[in-house]
């Protein structure tokens, strides 16, 4: 082979050639290609206050409104269920250490309220009971007979019979 020859046979002035020619249409074919971008950003400068134009923001929930409800509604029932738990639990804890003076703490509130419950109640009905005259007026005569009157207890329980004959 002559050196001046390329691997396939050709001399090295037309493999050059058709190399460039080969480049050339490569070149001429990329510019007929339209590029088109990917993405966009505007480079205008956002204005710091004023009117902007509404963006529709689609609703995408997951979850529906009465699951979300529900959840919420279950989440209240609990902590309300571990409050109740924690004040028995409290309350358990106080009995467990009974004592004079925590008996007396808690009672005595309790008496002293009934105590002005029963004061007040009184006092109600002794203000009715002033205002109320009543007057019995009998007419005929009254006897009362006691002679008559058989009584009879019987079983374990004191089952009693009165006969008034």
């Amino acid at each position: 082979m002559d050196p001046k020859h390329t691997a396939n046979g050709l001399p090295e002035s037309e493999a050059a050639a058709e190399a460039r020619r080969l480049i050339e249409d490569w070149a001429r074919a990329s510019d007929q290609i339209r590029q088109v971008p990917t993405s966009f950003r505007d480079p205008s400068p956002v204005p710091a206050y004023g009117p902007t134009p509404p963006v529709q923001q689609p609703d995408r929930r997951i979850v529906p409104a009465w699951a979300a409800g529900t959840a919420v509604a279950g989440i209240g029932v609990g902590a309300t269920f571990v409050g109740v738990g924690c004040g028995v639990w409290l309350a358990c804890q106080g009995f467990a250490a009974v004592t004079l003076t925590s008996v007396l703490f808690v009672t005595l509130p309790i008496a002293a309220a009934a105590g002005v419950i029963a004061a007040v109640a009184s006092a109600v009905r002794a203000m009715k009971d002033a205002h109320v005259e009543t007057h019995h007026h009998y007419e005929g005569p009254v006897t009362q007979d006691n002679s008559n009157v058989h009584t009879q207890s019987r079983g374990l329980f004191a089952w009693t019979r009165n006969d008034v004959s």
